[in-house]
């Protein structure tokens, strides 16, 4: 039986070059900008240091307190 939940619902988050960013919490707190990002890497420079750093992606958009049915149907 499927029944209606408030769900969270993650997804990639787009980023392009030249964007500014803030990342709120974690080891990558603080400001940073995109100096590139393609689906599976993300290289960011710190505004202070000038430093440069490549990660896999790491960000998601969060859409919080949808309610749905869940688990859904594929």
């Amino acid at each position: 039986m499927v029944e209606s939940h408030t769900v969270a619902f993650f997804s990639p988050y787009d980023f392009h070059e030249g964007q500014k960013i803030h990342i709120n919490s974690g080891p990558r707190k603080g400001d940073w900008e995109v100096v590139h990002a393609t689906e599976k890497k993300i290289r960011l420079r710190c505004p202070v240091s000038f430093r440069e750093f490549e990660w896999d992606g790491f960000c998601f958009h969060v859409t919080n307190g949808t309610v749905t049915e869940w688990p859904q149907k594929d």
